[in-house]
């Protein structure tokens, strides 16, 4: 089976930007500079680009690309007994993050249609939690679906399958060439709108002005590099995917560098419209910046649609706020829905278009549950364990496999022969030493803080019925897979110098 290609290198970089660039660009940036003292949370988190973010996703294009698979074959390639650790990147991914990724993106769906009419009305935070959302009580509580947001979830499944099933060329790379332009677009019209606004200048000024005593925190420092793994995509085996889809004679380190800068680019830039509006709210409520946002999915769907109902022509500027939203998680979404197709693909051989129907059936059951009064508690607590244990000891284990085990000196010859920027040792020492230790340290503060006390103040049962069986389960399935035989000829070949080309 002949694998796909990218039509173009600028087709690629926009897929992976496409995939880097997510909701959380938008909120959870902006939501972290303005509670870990503005311009000073740039600091850490240009630190964490540069030391972390970026020779991580250097790794996993080059792992991909020089391997020619997705995560679990590139993995298998490199030593057979790790194959797990590629499927349980794509199985929690895929049955884990994108089940209520996607679940967020209907909410803005809905935001978007709301806001033609400002329909969340005078108070923003009682109809999000009490009448769109209802939660419920406890995450045991499953309580009644929601069905404005089932029906929006279900029109997002069907365009995510549209053009996954139409695969990586005709799909996915002309889906990004439409929808990030778009993005780049309606994000640039929101900035020029925001610094318009009446008071623009108050949340401009908190923007800019770092507070250099939050740096003292090391939560800045370990949510900063968090930030970065999670917005990059790490750890997704999703780059890895998209690389494998490259020809061979590729600029893979020029293409990490230039979708790591322009996904914290935009993040940079979307921030300017953030706190533009909040400055605008602050001054127009006479209230100090700080108390404008209490959460960080409130700055999305409490304080924007509180401020879009205070601005003049706010019902446009909600529709482009929230149409962002979504096209920004569906670039995302179909990033993760194809890292899990390529791995199927790759070992099994399946009928491309039979398995992307199937998974997305089943991604669209295993969403329902977010969509009931106890989904937004079901969410809160899968989103912290698979992003904050999952991704990160994926992250901390491809450090050691490609550090460690396979020769990084190969890697890194493969990369200089095929980059225009060419690489030192600083790279191996990153890779072999500073990453795993950065990783380590996020993943004890966590272990730490929470054997303290529960997060989030659930109990601890439903802490393991949801949160920690989700990793349990993903990686018995992910062994599982890693033990069956392979049904495909493509990992007899170890990589580009033995592939037949």
């Amino acid at each position: 089976m002949k694998r796909d290609q990218w039509k173009s290198q600028m087709g690629f970089v926009l897929a992976a930007v496409g995939s880097a660039i997510g909701l959380g660009n938008i909120w959870r940036f902006s939501y972290m500079a303005y509670d870990y003292g503005g311009g000073a949370f740039l600091i850490p988190y240009l630190t964490a680009l540069m030391t972390a973010g970026i020779p991580l996703l250097i790794l996993e294009f080059a792992v991909g690309h020089e391997r020619i698979g997705s995560a679990p074959l590139a993995y298998a390639k490199i030593r057979r007994r790790w194959e797990w650790l590629g499927w349980w990147a794509v199985t929690f991914v895929m049955f884990g993050i994108v089940l209520y990724y996607m679940v967020i993106i209907a909410w803005c769906l809905n935001f978007f249609f709301l806001s033609f009419s400002l329909g969340w009305g005078s108070d923003p935070n009682a109809f999000f939690f009490q009448e769109f959302l209802a939660v419920s009580s406890s995450p045991g509580e499953i309580g009644r679906i929601r069905m404005p947001i089932l029906g929006a979830l279900v029109f997002l499944w069907v365009v995510n399958w549209a053009i996954v099933h139409r695969g990586v060329r005709g799909g996915i790379e002309k889906m990004n060439k439409v929808f990030m332009p778009l993005l780049f677009l309606l994000t640039v019209a929101l900035v020029v709108w925001s610094v318009s606004l009446d008071g623009s200048e108050l949340g401009l000024r908190a923007y800019v002005t770092p507070d250099f005593s939050k740096l003292g925190n090391p939560r800045v420092w370990i949510d900063a590099y968090s930030q970065i793994f999670f917005t990059l995509s790490l750890g997704f085996g999703i780059m890895i995917a998209y690389a494998s889809y490259l020809p061979e004679k590729s600029d893979i380190t020029r293409n990490a560098l230039l979708t790591a800068l322009i996904n914290s680019g935009y993040s940079l830039f979307a921030g300017v419209a953030v706190f533009s509006v909040l400055g605008f709210m602050a001054s127009s409520q006479a209230k100090p910046l700080s108390d404008v946002v209490s959460q960080s999915i409130g700055l999305a769907f409490i304080a924007y649609p509180k401020a879009i109902s205070m601005m003049p022509g706010g019902s446009v500027f909600g529709a482009f706020f929230f149409l962002c939203l979504v096209v920004a998680g569906l670039s995302s979404s179909i990033s993760i829905i194809e890292a899990f197709i390529s791995a199927a693909v790759d070992k099994f051989g399946f009928l491309r278009s039979r398995l992307v129907t199937t998974v997305s059936v089943l991604g669209l059951v295993g969403s329902v549950i977010f969509t009931t009064q106890a989904g937004l508690l079901w969410l809160d607590i899968a989103d912290h364990f698979i992003t904050h244990y999952g991704l990160i000891v994926v992250g901390f284990a491809e450090c050691i496999l490609v550090g460690w085990i396979f020769d990084i000196r190969e890697l890194r010859r493969h990369l200089n022969g095929t980059s225009s920027f060419r690489l030192g040792r600083w790279w191996d020492i990153l890779i072999k030493y500073f990453v795993p230790l950065a990783l380590t340290v996020i993943l004890a503060g966590d272990l730490i803080a929470e054997t303290a006390e529960p997060y989030g103040g659930y109990s601890w049962i439903s802490l393991a019925a949801i949160g920690w069986s989700w990793l349990i389960v993903t990686m018995l399935t992910a062994f599982f897979l890693a033990s069956r035989p392979w049904r495909t000829a493509h990992s007899k070949l170890d990589g580009r110098k033995n592939s037949t080309k």
